[in-house]
């Protein structure tokens, strides 16, 4: 069980959620676009497990002296380190071995595992930088996923995607600063609650704009109605801003950030209603007779 927990398999929503966005450019839907996209999602599954691994191999003294991460396997002493190498290693035998019968270029994957690295030596204590990488990780995830199906990137979901990665990883050290402060991240000194809310702010405005962009010019939408699913977005993309900044700038119980967002009931509704409007011009103009 610790092996498990040490792998990190609630993380794999992230691989999940971004590698297959790429569908939504796919059409039409065929089940070997399906299939390359399974397979990039394990492969990203097991670069992101390994990474985990060896991150906490690394900052297991580190995370000893921290009030929660001291319960992870390898920082309590109940995986030993030996154990942990052995375990990552195999991992990565395993991605080897899905990246080498894989069907479409595979590079993201290989720059993830190369990022990572660089991240969990040096670049996680470069304030700034650290916010960057990892956003950069979520990009990579998106990109794997248009190589897979063979399709031309789309340029505004990516940025979207990277300002949104971004905007919850503010908030994420926005509450290590509000917790257990700058102690046990380096980083956390080129920061200040103060600064972390002004981050935020200018970030969820790019992201906001970059979203609709994607929405009036880019997304399939776009090619048959891309104006009006533009002005029908923005009040929904607005108010899930306003209530995430609402919620990070209000709320001081230091609790994990995306979590707080899967638990909102006003942003769910949201988004189901912002779901559901999108979908009316497209039924009334492939379903004339609805009207």
């Amino acid at each position: 069980m610790d092996l498990v927990r040490l792998a990190r398999p609630l993380h794999s929503v992230k691989a999940l959620i971004f590698v297959p966005l790429a569908l939504i450019d796919a059409s039409p839907w065929n089940v070997t676009a399906v299939c390359r996209i399974v397979w990039a999602v394990t492969a990203f599954m097991l670069a992101s497990a390994a990474v985990y691994v060896g991150n906490d191999i690394i900052d297991r003294h580190r995370d000893g002296r921290h009030e929660v991460k001291r319960h992870r396997p390898i920082a309590s002493g109940r995986v030993r380190v030996s154990v942990g190498y052995l375990y990552c290693v195999g991992l990565l035998a395993s991605l080897g071995a899905v990246l080498a019968f894989t069907p479409f270029p595979s590079w993201p994957v290989l720059v993830y595992l190369g990022l990572n690295m660089a991240y969990s030596l040096v670049l996680k204590h470069v304030p700034l930088v650290d916010l960057g990488t990892v956003g950069l990780g979520f990009v990579l995830r998106v990109v794997q996923g248009y190589l897979a199906i063979g399709g031309p990137i789309a340029g505004w979901l990516v940025v979207t995607v990277f300002a949104i990665s971004v905007l919850f990883l503010i908030g994420k050290r926005r509450q290590e600063l509000l917790g257990a402060g700058a102690t046990h991240r380096p980083a956390l000194h080129g920061y200040t609650v103060e600064l972390t809310s002004w981050l935020m702010q200018v970030t969820a405005v790019f992201a906001l704009i970059s979203g609709l962009m994607y929405l009036g010019t880019g997304a399939p939408l776009s090619r048959d109605y891309g104006q009006t699913a533009m002005v029908l977005s923005a009040p929904f993309a607005l108010f899930i801003v306003f209530r995430y900044l609402q919620i990070q700038l209000m709320d001081r119980n230091n609790s994990d950030p995306v979590r707080n967002l899967l638990r909102d009931r006003a942003l769910l509704c949201a988004c189901v209603l912002w779901a559901i409007t999108l979908s009316i011009p497209f039924m009334l103009r492939h379903n004339p007779t609805l009207l």
